[in-house]
């Protein structure tokens, strides 16, 4: 227990009192009540805002009802003085005894200190990085992964149950660019004249050892048979190695995730079809067509297609999705909201970590996560802006494709 905690609770006794009293109404909400450090030092060293969130509901004013706590703070051990500051926050300073306490009490604990029990064992998913597994991280992708991995100690320090997930999005045409791009380096450690390689593909050097690594243990067997002969091996070996150069980045910032999940696996084992039907039954998806795009120019054709659509704006969107394209496969919000879907089977709260690239679909995967699960389970995005590099004073364009940054 720290400091604060101490103190937050004998702050909970004091509520308790005053509820005896019949100062305060039985069954206040007090969640919101916090004791932490003021923002200005000189107000002394602890500070509550417990006056301010109960007086609403306590049915009268935050300065009444802090004239009312502070009384009972200044009786308590090792509590100089208690001051009442503006419209009702609490500030409260402590003898020199009580920082000499704590620092025992640290010492004591070690590791431990600070841990607390507040999470009550609850489970949270924390989805981080997620970057597509076709090259190596770059400096934007390491942002994420910083933010995230330290957003997972801290729930994990405060009593949750933390699963660390990265989502694999090993489906998909950017996995077989992904393969075609390998292939090219294959060839080329066979000692074929690939040439330049083309626009479209990945340019990397990244792939110049996964390539080699290939010739040596296929030989040529892949170098002249036709793309749909190789293009699912290369596919699968590209991936992996690319994963790995994951793992290895990551490692090396001490982030390791407790699970990577794959985007492939999902719609191959029918979870797509399975959160489809859970809406179907709900009355959530239909078939319809969407409205014209407000950004498109009045000028500019429309045909309107019908597709199949979840009800989306009946939680907050701002209108409804597509869950299927119109040629049957399904779009990448579909296959999201399964993810979100299956992630929420084992947990109480889910949590993604997302650029700021992404702003667009948060509601939409929001909204799937509240129909999906009635509500059980909520959703929190966090987004991260995105890096600004420079070298030499030039910025620097970040990507993936190339390898760079």
């Amino acid at each position: 227990m720290s400091l604060y905690s101490r103190y937050s609770a004998l702050l909970d006794e004091v509520l308790d009192q005053l509820q005896s009293e019949g100062a305060l109404p039985e069954g206040l909400n007090r969640r919101a009540v916090a004791v932490e450090p003021p923002r200005d030092p000189s107000h002394g060293d602890l500070a509550s805002n417990a006056a301010m969130v109960l007086a609403k509901p306590a049915g009268t004013n935050p300065r009444a009802l802090a004239e009312a706590i502070a009384p009972k703070l200044r009786e308590l051990p090792d509590v100089t003085s208690v001051d009442i500051a503006g419209p009702g926050f609490i500030n409260i300073r402590l003898s020199d005894n009580a920082w000499r306490n704590e620092l025992r009490s640290i010492l004591a604990a070690g590791e431990k200190y600070g841990l607390s029990t507040i999470g009550n064992n609850e489970r949270v998913n924390v989805e981080y990085v997620s970057a597509n597994p076709t090259g190596p991280m770059h400096v934007g992708h390491c942002r994420g992964a910083v933010v995230g991995d330290a957003l997972a100690r801290l729930l994990e320090a405060a009593g949750f149950r933390v699963t660390k997930e990265y989502y694999l999005n090993d489906a998909g045409a950017q996995v077989d660019v992904l393969a075609r791009s390998l292939h090219m380096r294959y060839r080329e450690a066979l000692g074929q004249d690939v040439g330049e390689i083309p626009e479209g593909l990945y340019p990397g050097d990244y792939l110049i050892p996964v390539g080699q690594a290939l010739a040596e243990e296929f030989g040529d067997r892949y170098a002249d048979l036709p793309e749909d002969e190789w293009l699912p091996t290369f596919r699968e070996r590209g991936i992996a190695a690319m994963v790995e150069l994951i793992k290895h980045d990551l490692g090396l910032l001490g982030i390791h995730h407790d699970h990577f999940a794959s985007e492939d696996k999902l719609q191959k084992s029918g979870a797509v079809d399975k959160a489809m039907e859970v809406l179907r039954e709900k009355g959530l998806v239909y078939e319809g067509e969407l409205e014209r795009p407000k950004s498109l120019d009045p000028h500019d054709e429309w045909e309107p297609v019908e597709l199949t659509l979840f009800r989306s704006s009946q939680f907050g969107d701002d209108q409804d999705r597509p869950m299927k394209k119109s040629d049957g496969s399904w779009t990448y919000f579909g296959a999201d909201a399964a993810y979100h879907f299956q992630k929420a089977e084992n947990a109480d709260h889910l949590v993604n970590i997302w650029g700021a690239d992404h702003a667009g679909t948060v509601k939409r995967v929001q909204a799937a996560v509240k129909a999906l699960t009635d509500g059980r389970v909520d959703l929190d995005v966090k987004l991260i802006q995105m890096v600004r590099l420079f070298r030499a004073g030039e910025p620097v364009k970040m990507s993936k494709r190339s390898g760079h940054s």
